[in-house]
């Protein structure tokens, strides 16, 4: 075959449109406002523009707020780094104000949680630490939350419950930071989902295997009855790559599979990184063929959850 060099292509051919006809995402009603001095955090939040993931940050609230009005569930599902953050002063006045309905953390969740209780700081220097042969070997942190884990067993109750009731106890010196201690006092349910060998309390000779996946197993199936009841209420998951994910994933399973029928509800994966699972078994297949409404926010907690704190107490109240 003969090769033809091609010719450029005549722009005379292409045919305008009017920009007055044409559909646009973005209009001046929609731009964000300039803050003026003196403003009220009020003020800061209606001057975001509408648009993306400020868009959303609005849809998350107003679906909280509607719940909550509702009667319908508000689960808060975290990682341990909310805690290492600084924020457990905003997540336990969220418990207190009837805001968050159920918690549910990890293990190194509920480690970092009674730390901030027992002594006022928390995490250590993990490389140092693991240099010297220190990493994860603080007595007390195994001692108490091992025992904690033998009381649920024995009274064939949650490991979340058993944690937060033993700081009201044993009146912790700054029980009022501990999100666990919070919901014992305000019962609210907290539950508590652990991996053997993920946490530095199961180094310890404390440790016993078999209360901790039993006090464990019994939060999965308090967990599972909550997500049973979540249509017309919020799932809010913040920082756990992997494990909360499929817990999340599993309990919806069982809801489903004993005919909750869940629907009308939200979900909100909230990170740095929106990692696989979470976006998967959060925001994606528990809202699939229109049940629900999955959202995914990147960002860091710090700056965030304090802003999402402040629109729903502000929109509630």
């Amino acid at each position: 075959m003969s090769k033809k060099s091609p010719k450029p292509f005549d722009l005379s051919r292409i045919r305008p449109t009017s920009l007055s006809n044409r559909k646009s995402k973005v209009d001046m009603s929609k731009t964000a406002k300039t803050h003026q001095k003196g403003a009220s955090f009020k003020d800061f939040l209606s001057s975001l523009p509408d648009a993306l993931a400020a868009r959303d940050f609005w849809s998350i609230v107003d679906a909280v707020v509607r719940a909550r009005r509702n009667g319908k569930h508000f689960i808060w599902a975290m990682g341990a780094h909310s805690v290492k953050c600084g924020l457990s002063p905003i997540i336990c006045d969220l418990i207190r104000k009837d805001v968050i309905t159920a918690v549910m953390l990890n293990g190194a969740g509920m480690i970092h949680d009674f730390e901030m209780a027992f002594m006022g700081k928390t995490s250590e220097d993990v490389g140092e630490q693991l240099d010297t042969g220190e990493f994860g070997m603080a007595g007390e942190t195994a001692d108490f939350l091992n025992d904690a884990a033998k009381i649920a067993s024995e009274r064939n109750e949650g490991l979340g419950l058993a944690a937060g009731r033993k700081m009201l106890a044993e009146e912790l010196p700054n029980r009022e930071l501990s999100i666990l201690a919070t919901c014992a006092a305000m019962s609210v349910p907290a539950t508590v989902h652990v991996a053997i060998g993920t946490d530095i309390i199961h180094m310890h000779p404390s440790a016993d295997g078999g209360a901790i996946g039993r006090a464990s197993h019994n939060d999965f199936r308090l967990h599972a009855a909550l997500v049973s009841e979540l249509s017309g209420g919020v799932f809010f998951h913040i920082g756990s790559a992997v494990l909360l994910p499929e817990v999340f994933l599993k309990a919806f399973a069982i809801a489903q599979n004993t005919g909750a029928c869940l629907r009308d509800f939200a979900t909100v994966n909230l990170d740095f990184i929106q990692h696989y699972r979470p976006t998967q078994n959060v925001v994606m297949r528990p809202t699939a063929s229109g049940r629900g409404k999955g959202y995914a926010i990147t960002g860091h907690f710090e700056l965030l959850i304090p802003m999402f704190a402040a629109a729903i107490i502000e929109r509630l109240e």
